[in-house]
Parts: C-alpha cells; sequence; structure tokens
C-alpha cells in the first residue's frame, strides 16, 4: 500500500472500509445491497428497452427519460463492483488509478443527472407554457445537442478536480472510510496545501448543485404560473399531473443530496456509520426509485412495463370461432 520512492510516503493503493462497525455482517449486507443493484439495473433498462421498442414513446419528454435512465445505470455501475467486492469477497484493495477512475465516473455520474433533471425541467416548462411549438422548439436535433452539453458539462467539469487531486501527495493512511471513492474522502489522505482543490471543487458544486435546482425552481415558478392561467380546472390537474413524476424524481435526488452536505459540513461529531448510509442512499436511491416512479406515474410507461413482462398469449384457432 505504501512506496517511499520520495521522502514523503504515498500510496499506490486504497484500502475500502465498507461499512465501518458492520465488517462481520457484510456478508447479510450484501442481500440488500445485490437486490438495489438488480433493481436498479433491471429497471432502468427496462425503461430504455420500452421507450426504444415502442414507437409512440419517441418523443423529447421520453428521450429525456432515456438519458436519466443511461445516467441511473452509469451511476450504479460505477459503484457496483467495489460495493460487492467488499461485501461478497473482502475484497478492500482498490489500485491508485483504478480509485481515481472510479472517484471521476461516480462524481460525473451524480452531477449528470443533476443536470438531465434542468433538461427535463425545460422541457416540462416548454410543454405547459408553449404547448403549440412543443415540437417545434424541442427537435431531436437539439435535444441531441442537449444531451451532448450535459455529457460534457459533467465530465469536464470533474476533470480538472481529478489530475488537481493526483498531483498531490497521499502520505496519510490510505483507508477510505467508504464502500467505494469519493473526492471529499480521497482528499482528507492528503499532506499537502489543498486550498485550490477545495476552492475549484466548491465552485463545482455551487455552478453544478446549487445552480440545477435553483434553475428547476424557477422554472416550475413559471410553469405554476402558466397552469394557474387555464381556466379549466381538470386542464390544471392534468398539467400538473404531468410534472409530477419530474418533482418526485428532483426530491429524490436532491433531498439526499442536501441530506449528505448537511452532514459532512455540520456532522463532525456524528458517528462515521451515518456519513456512509446518507452517502449510499445518496448515490443508490434515485437509480433505484427513478424507473418505479415513471412506471407508476406515466400511463405510457406502465403499459410498455406490463407489455414488457407480461408474456403474450397463444391464440388458439378455435379462440376465434372456426
Amino acid at each position: 500500500m505504501w512506496s517511499s520512492s520520495s521522502s514523503n510516503s504515498s500510496c499506490y493503493s486504497f484500502m475500502l472500509t465498507g461499512i465501518p462497525g458492520l465488517e462481520a455482517a457484510h456478508v447479510w449486507l450484501s442481500i440488500p445491497f445485490t437486490c438495489i443493484y438488480v433493481v436498479a439495473l433491471a429497471g432502468n433498462c427496462t425503461i430504455l428497452f420500452v421507450i426504444w421498442t415502442e414507437p409512440s414513446l419517441h418523443e423529447p419528454m421520453y428521450q429525456f427519460l432515456s438519458m436519466l435512465a443511461i445516467t441511473d445505470l452509469g451511476l450504479s455501475l460505477s459503484t457496483m463492483p467495489t460495493v460487492m467486492g467488499i461485501f461478497w469477497a473482502n475484497h478492500r484493495e482498490i489500485s491508485f488509478d483504478g480509485c481515481f477512475t472510479q472517484f471521476y465516473f461516480v462524481h460525473s455520474f451524480s452531477f449528470m443527472e443533476s443536470s438531465v433533471l434542468l433538461a427535463m425541467a425545460f422541457d416540462r416548462y416548454v410543454a405547459i407554457c408553449y404547448p403549440l411549438r412543443y415540437s417545434s422548439i424541442l427537435t431531436s436535433t437539439r435535444i441531441a445537442k442537449i444531451g451532448l452539453a450535459v455529457v460534457c458539462r459533467c465530465l469536464l467539469a470533474v476533470l480538472p478536480s481529478f489530475f488537481l487531486l493526483k498531483r498531490l501527495p497521499f502520505c496519510q493512511s490510505c483507508v477510505l472510510s467508504h464502500s467505494y471513492c469519493l473526492h471529499q474522502d480521497m482528499i482528507k489522505l492528503v499532506c499537502a496545501d489543498i486550498t485550490f482543490n477545495s476552492m475549484y471543487a466548491l465552485a463545482i458544486v455551487v455552478l453544478i448543485v446549487v445552480l440545477d435546482p435553483l434553475l428547476i425552481f424557477v422554472s416550475y415558478i413559471l410553469i405554476a404560473k402558466a397552469v394557474m392561467s387555464i381556466a379549466s380546472t381538470s386542464e390544471r390537474l392534468k398539467a400538473l399531473n404531468n410534472c409530477l413524476s419530474h418533482i418526485l424524481a428532483v426530491l429524490v435526488l436532491y433531498i439526499p443530496m442536501v441530506g449528505v452536505s448537511m452532514v459532512h459540513r455540520f456532522g463532525k461529531h456524528v458517528s462515521p456509520l451515518v456519513h456512509i448510509l446518507m452517502a449510499n442512499i445518496y448515490l443508490l436511491v434515485p437509480p433505484v426509485l427513478n424507473p418505479i416512479i415513471y412506471s407508476i406515474k406515466t400511463k405510457q410507461i406502465r403499459r410498455g412495463v406490463f407489455r414488457v413482462l407480461t408474456p403474450r398469449r397463444i391464440s388458439f384457432p378455435w379462440h376465434d370461432g372456426t
């Protein structure tokens, strides 16, 4: 785990803790974690398959939902190898480069989730405030550009943190307190000035984690204003119902995110177990709940899921009365 090629020892691999205090129960904990990953992977793959195979779902709203499902898959797959390696095989060691690669993708997909929800808020704003121009504003080309912008925004935003952290020496303990590699966990092990790293990380948090929900909130103020101008009560309810799935997805992401941030900033004396559980909830819950939310609240998705899960009925000649 250690290299002594310089005056300051440096980690060339890291040790992951798993869930501190519950190491003896990791085998049992693997059961709920396995179920969580299976549900997340199966749910998001089903959403993608339904949208891909159903021509009536090739609309802007469902294209954005596909982006959300892909992001959720990426978020689940980026943490699954180390989490299940610890719980199943007690494999705690992760290479230096492997840890940095995981931290890069975990944070990139996490920020991407926020950016996709912002794009979906724009979709709902256009659909309700400019219904007659919806298809002309959100063309396939424009949606592709939005998707590309989301990917580039998040991958490029995390890249400087990757290189800024990698250039620093790690001469503290090489033990990380989570089941996967996170920037805020790794930077605690650095034995050098991290002022610039911290400032950049704060800037990214403000530009993505703060700005995105703020813009989503503004979009819903404009949506509410447009809905209140609709004379028919039934039309108002229909418009609000079209936004309900997205609102729930926003809450599922940002409530744990705020909780993690509050615990990290102000919970210095809180048990490490609380920090670990909050981090797991923040990264694992959205990929599980998002496909469930959209399957329950969106009629077209629900029908498509039933079509996929229900085997086709075999018709026999005598059923036709012949």
